[in-house]
């Protein structure tokens, strides 16, 4: 069959590299997994080695281009690509970034060129990243979760198991494709405030950087990532300080983070608030500080 997607550049050689991947379409809060393979983009000064079939994966009614408009000219197109990433991180190892939109149809297919491209280039390891909300608060460190359909790959890691059924997104479609083709797969989640979830938390990020760093050894630095967190950390800090509520709420979170044998808890068995005024004012917090 017809390979999928388009070479941009040689077969490069390279030393078992590791996969990051991130699709946009499934669960991210706060964007943090885009954003952490975002910066392993950065860091690692990848470039693209190869683009999918939009035609074949991508519902363009759906996912519209832009069109650049100019004075009246139509200048160009711009697609939603699924983009295969190649670079080095800080000790010259390689890395492999997967990135752009989930398929809209044809997973068992998409997964299918990714694990043939994966072998192709000898694909050591792949760990997706992505992000859910949960109760915790913005004062405590992110908690880490993973997956994988192997327990061997899951049994020495320090994160949390969870036990749980949900829709999957095309993470979990290509941990079980490319772990059924001997290649180490599993997926890293960060635990985001419920009450942030929808706005940019860099906190998350860094966590999952950290976290990508532990199971693959890769020297990713955090760049801006690291002062960014700390910025919203004071921010936050600052608007619970000045409403009561929220400093109950956030005292609540403390509490139940810190408590023992509680790693499993849902956000539905707890009493804690739902976050909702709380987000609605930093979001208007925030605005007021950028004007």
């Amino acid at each position: 069959m017809k390979p999928r997607y388009e070479l941009h550049a040689d077969w490069p050689t390279l030393d078992k590299p590791v996969l990051v991947v991130h699709l946009t379409g499934w669960i991210d809060a706060s964007g943090a997994g885009a954003a952490a393979v975002a910066s392993v983009d950065t860091v690692c000064a990848t470039t693209v080695l190869a683009t999918f079939d939009g035609d074949a994966f991508i519902d363009y009614r759906a996912r519209r281009p832009t069109m650049e408009l100019r004075e009246g000219v139509n200048t160009r197109l711009v697609w939603d690509d699924i983009e295969l990433r190649v670079g080095h991180d800080g000790n010259g190892k390689a890395v492999l970034t997967l990135t752009g939109p989930e398929p809209d149809s044809q997973w068992r297919a998409f997964a299918q060129d990714v694990t043939q491209l994966a072998g192709r280039l000898g694909v050591r390891q792949m760990v997706a990243l992505g992000a859910y909300p949960y109760a915790i608060p913005h004062t405590r460190p992110p908690r880490l979760s993973s997956s994988s359909p192997s327990p061997e790959v899951l049994a020495d890691l320090p994160y949390l198991k969870n036990s749980v059924d949900v829709p999957a997104g095309m993470s979990s479609v290509l941990e079980h494709a490319l772990s059924a083709a001997d290649i180490a797969s599993l997926g890293v989640w960060v635990q985001v405030p419920h009450y942030v979830s929808a706005m940019s938390y860099p906190a998350a990020s860094l966590a999952l950087l950290q976290g990508l760093s532990e199971v693959t050894g890769l020297a990713i630095a955090a760049g801006e990532l690291a002062h960014d967190a700390e910025i919203q950390r004071h921010r936050i800090d600052q608007l619970v300080a000045g409403n009561d509520e929220h400093g109950t709420m956030v005292r609540q979170l403390e509490a139940l983070y810190d408590r023992s044998g509680e790693e499993t808890m849902s956000l539905g068995d707890t009493q804690i608030p739902s976050g909702d005024d709380l987000a609605a004012e930093f979001e208007r917090f925030l605005r007021e500080q950028e004007s």
